[in-house]
């Protein structure tokens, strides 16, 4: 009968839209889990002199719902947050490494310069002097532990990266086989709705770790690329990627390889976009290397100014004044190599670092790129800066406050060099000596006043350029109060007349020619006529403190971007705290805009249980009022019986 068949069609279809929506419940905190919807259609009626009857309903399919535009821009968005939230997390670690305060790096180097006041105060004061040297060594020891402290950081990051690659291949592996999976039972006309959202689930959780982007093919499945082009999964095969050093060796970089066909690519983590493996390396390669530069830098231009200062000292026995520090020595066993070719280098040449002004110094590697075999270009990297050089032309080149020369061998066209002046200062440093005795704090040169002078003059600043001076004194004769005579001129019998001004350095090198050496005195007032001002070396260095004075005067001296060597410290605390503030708004934007794409997600794909308790009680009616057209036509059947049997 046809009223029992439509019954039974509704009573079928509604019991499967029961199931599809008690499916939904089950499934409310799955995660990757698209609500699924029963499509019904009306079955075709049959034609009768009285018009169409209508045979019932049937159930066409069982629909995934889902917005593939909001799924792609939702998994996109989510990339973008893993990799701004996963750098913000480690820049704030690395701004924590540096500690402000009194157990700051800062306060250990104002403390060793502070150190000096007393030794100046009582040069010939023991303790005074051990104090110096322990603030100097403890100065050192911050300085190690902070490099040290970064090299934890990094190790920590290279780890975390390694996990992070082996689980993308284990996901990508996954897609693989699922793609396998769906495009076995492509060809029977339904969807394989739990199946396609397992596989969106996997490609969301690669996206975490690398942005990806999928192409969907004609048997079924899908493909994902990764960097841009290069495919992780082609259909059922997937691409295994892996960490790699890169083109230079250097062990505080990594960068992503993909291998395909026995050859391995190296793909650029510009082009990587979001995920975790790109926020870390983008973070490694770029705020950790900063970091790592400023600290060396500091570091460097510190112990440099230093040691150069000490040397132009005596010690308590008038022996030239040695290393505070361990000098930089590039290139040495000690310390990575700072000048290291690229590794399709094909020239000879080998590049060498040397300090030139510790004042101009910029926390940043450097890479020369050679267009012939002595000329090219240098890219400073922390800003993008090219320049040009010429070693034909000028030998060494100068950039930065760096000499860089090449010893020896010859470079090739397109050679490459990555210079790593700063990376290792900080992890290498410490103080040379611990003798009190051996602290140089007198000056080599003194000065002294003519018994005779009448006039204002008086000396403001006496400081040696060279150690030891000319043991031949210099008399500064005036032959008015603007002019005077030096004992050194070339013709002494008839002497040329020198400009004198007020608060003007007097250079003991004669003609002023760079590189200075001997003295600089500094005098203010008037002179009278006759008066004369002698400068020599210092015959008393056990009751004389000029380096103390103008080691501490160092505290002062323009260092670090125009900014005092004791604002050094500071400024690097800034640079980090900027970025890291700029990488938490950048986290946090990020965040706002993946939740909202990921609820208009969820409005279509995800489960709502008041929806489908609505849905149940429509169903269960519909169920019942099926079961009722087949009792009814069970009724009319058996009363048809009846009647036939009389």
């Amino acid at each position: 009968m046809g009223i029992l068949n439509i019954g039974v069609r509704a009573l079928q279809a509604n019991q499967l839209a029961l199931q599809t929506a008690g499916n939904n419940i089950s499934n409310v905190n799955t995660v990757g889990y698209s609500r699924q919807s029963v499509i019904m259609e009306t079955v075709e009626g049959q034609f009768t002199g009285a018009g169409y009857i209508g045979y019932g309903v049937s159930v066409v399919t069982i629909q995934r719902n889902l917005n593939e535009f909001l799924t792609r821009q939702s998994t996109l968005a989510g990339s973008v947050k893993a990799a701004d939230v996963t750098r913000s997390e480690y820049l704030k670690q690395l701004e924590g490494l540096f500690e402000g305060g009194s157990g700051g790096l800062g306060a250990s180097v104002n403390e060793m310069l502070n150190a000096f006041a007393d030794v100046a105060s009582a040069p010939t004061d023991l303790t005074a002097r051990t104090v110096a040297l322990t603030r100097v060594d403890e100065a050192a020891a911050r300085m190690r532990s902070s490099s040290l402290k970064i090299d934890d950081l990094q190790q920590g990051l290279a780890q975390a990266l390694t996990q992070k690659v082996a689980t993308i291949n284990t996901l990508a592996q996954s897609v693989a086989e699922v793609n396998h999976e769906i495009i076995k039972i492509n060809g029977n006309g339904q969807s394989p709705n739990d199946l396609l959202d397992r596989r969106d689930q996997l490609v969301r959780e690669i996206n975490q770790y690398v942005q990806t982007t999928g192409i969907a093919s004609q048997d079924g499945g899908l493909n994902l690329f990764i960097g841009g082009s290069q495919a992780l999964v082609l259909g059922v095969q997937s691409t295994p990627i892996a960490i790699v050093a890169d083109e230079f060796g250097d062990i505080t970089k990594s960068k992503i390889a993909i291998s395909r066909n026995g050859q391995s690519f190296t793909l650029d983590e510009n082009t990587l976009g979001g995920g975790e493996i790109s926020g870390l390396l983008r973070f490694q390669n770029t705020d950790l290397t900063e970091g790592r530069n400023l600290l060396g830098r500091m570091t460097l231009a510190v112990s440099t100014a230093m040691n150069d200062q000490h040397k132009l000292g005596l010690d308590l026995n008038g022996a030239a004044g040695g290393n505070l520090f361990t000098p930089a020595t590039f290139g040495t066993s000690n310390i990575r190599i700072p000048a290291a070719p690229a590794t399709l280098n094909t020239g000879t040449g080998a590049l060498a670092l040397a300090i030139a002004d510790v004042s101009k110094f910029v926390a940043s590697d450097y890479m020369l790129q050679f267009t012939s075999g002595t000329t090219g270009s240098i890219t400073r990297r922390s800003d993008g800066k090219v320049s040009t050089f010429d070693f034909g032309t000028t030998n060494p080149v100068t950039i930065d406050g760096l000499n860089i020369s090449i010893p020896s061998g010859t470079p090739a066209n397109g050679d490459r060099y990555l210079l790593k002046p700063f990376s290792t200062s900080a992890g290498t440093i410490t103080s040379a000596f611990s003798t009190p005795a051996a602290l140089a704090v007198a000056s080599p040169v003194s000065g002294r006043m003519g018994t005779g002078n009448t006039g204002s003059m008086q000396q403001t600043s006496l400081v040696a350029r060279s150690n030891p001076v000319s043991a031949t004194p210099v008399t500064l004769t005036f032959t008015s109060p603007t002019s005077y005579t030096r004992s050194d001129d070339p013709t002494p019998a008839t002497p040329f007349s020198h400009t004198y001004t007020a608060g003007q350095a007097i250079e003991g090198t004669y003609p002023a020619t760079a590189p200075l050496s001997e003295w600089s005195l500094v005098l203010q007032g008037s002179p009278k006529l006759g008066d004369t001002f002698t400068v020599g070396p210092n015959q008393y260095p056990k009751l004389n403190a000029g380096n103390a004075s103008a080691m501490m005067a160092l505290r002062d001296k323009p260092m670090f971007d125009g900014s005092a060597l004791t604002d050094g410290y500071a400024g690097l605390i800034s640079q980090l705290g900027i970025r890291t503030q700029s990488a938490a708004y950048a986290a946090q934007v990020s965040t706002t805009i993946a939740a909202n794409l990921e609820t208009n997600r969820t409005a279509v794909s995800g489960v709502n249980l008041d929806e489908e308790a609505g849905k149940l009680i429509q169903y269960q009616q519909a169920y019942q009022a099926s079961a009722k057209v087949i009792q009814i036509a069970q009724s009319v059947f058996d009363t048809l019986i009846q009647t036939m049997a009389r």
